[in-house]
């Protein structure tokens, strides 16, 4: 069984909790992966299929360190004050404490947000690293708007019509530098602003990609937007695995759920890339 170690990392702004999950003694390994969790609520509706896929990882030679963000999870600090900045660091600094523990430069995994994240940190680095796409947000600025919705939809069951605001106004609220309360959520202006200004960008080198989606039709297909992004990837010559597959958006479902094609699809894209 691989081996799963709980601890906090210390890095330049406080500590974040991470789980390594090593592969056992046994088995050959393969290399090392660096996961990074979606926005907000995202998150936790899929901690689940995120640990079920370290676990399986590990057991086939990889290791696999997820990481909370700064104000995520058990990490230090508080979800209001997280920036965008900060946590493109975060990404920096555990992808070279790993890759110091392993002797290997990790892969990139990103799930929803955490893409443009991962994408991100990738033109930063000195090497180019392989990324795995979960279902990524293509544009931050359109995820933006759809989190300050949520807040909308919860306006509309609120005796005091005189609060409601529309979408514009809480834009507005945000850049003149009010922290809104979102399902739960403290967004502060400077995670806002972050999150407004990225997008889903290509590596500047030569790693492989990776880019599963889900889909709820079948057979499964890709989103028109994201066959667009993987067109102009691959018209820049760069590698891409892209695979549709059937399941639930576990990201956003009510209950807890579980895609186990998408398994099956992580597994074979990297099999093909250790062929």
């Amino acid at each position: 069984m691989p081996n799963v170690d709980a601890f906090f990392l210390p890095f330049t702004q406080g500590r974040r909790f991470c789980l390594l999950h090593s592969p056992p003694s046994a088995v050959p390994r393969r290399g090392a992966m660096l996961y990074i969790h979606p926005f907000a609520e995202e998150m936790n509706k899929s901690r689940r299929m995120a640990a079920l896929q370290a676990r399986s990882l590990a057991g086939n030679g990889w290791s696999v360190l997820q990481l909370d963000l700064f104000g995520c999870g058990d990490s230090d600090g508080d979800f209001g004050d997280a920036d965008w900045i900060t946590w493109v660091g975060d990404v920096g600094e555990a992808a070279a404490w790993l890759e110091a523990q392993v002797g290997a430069r990790p892969s990139l995994w990103g799930l929803r947000a955490g893409c443009l994240l991962v994408a991100q940190a990738a033109r930063t680095m000195s090497a180019a690293p392989d990324m795995l796409l979960w279902q990524p947000v293509l544009s931050g600025r359109n995820y933006l708007r759809q989190f300050l919705r949520v807040k909308l939809a919860g306006q509309m069951i609120a005796d005091d019509y005189r609060a409601r605001a529309t979408l514009e106004q809480l834009q507005a609220r945000l850049r003149a530098g009010e922290t809104l309360e979102i399902g739960g959520y403290a967004l502060s202006p400077a995670l806002a602003a972050g999150l407004d200004a990225a997008e889903l960008a290509p590596p500047t080198a030569s790693g492989r990609v990776a880019w599963l989606e889900v889909s709820a039709g079948e057979p499964p297909t890709l989103p028109p937007a994201a066959g667009k992004h993987i067109d102009t990837w691959r018209a820049q010559e760069i590698n891409v695995d892209a695979i549709a597959v059937s399941g639930l958006p576990f990201w956003q479902t009510q209950e807890i759920a579980e895609c186990p094609a998408l398994f099956d699809a992580t597994a074979h894209v990297l099999d093909r890339w250790r062929a």
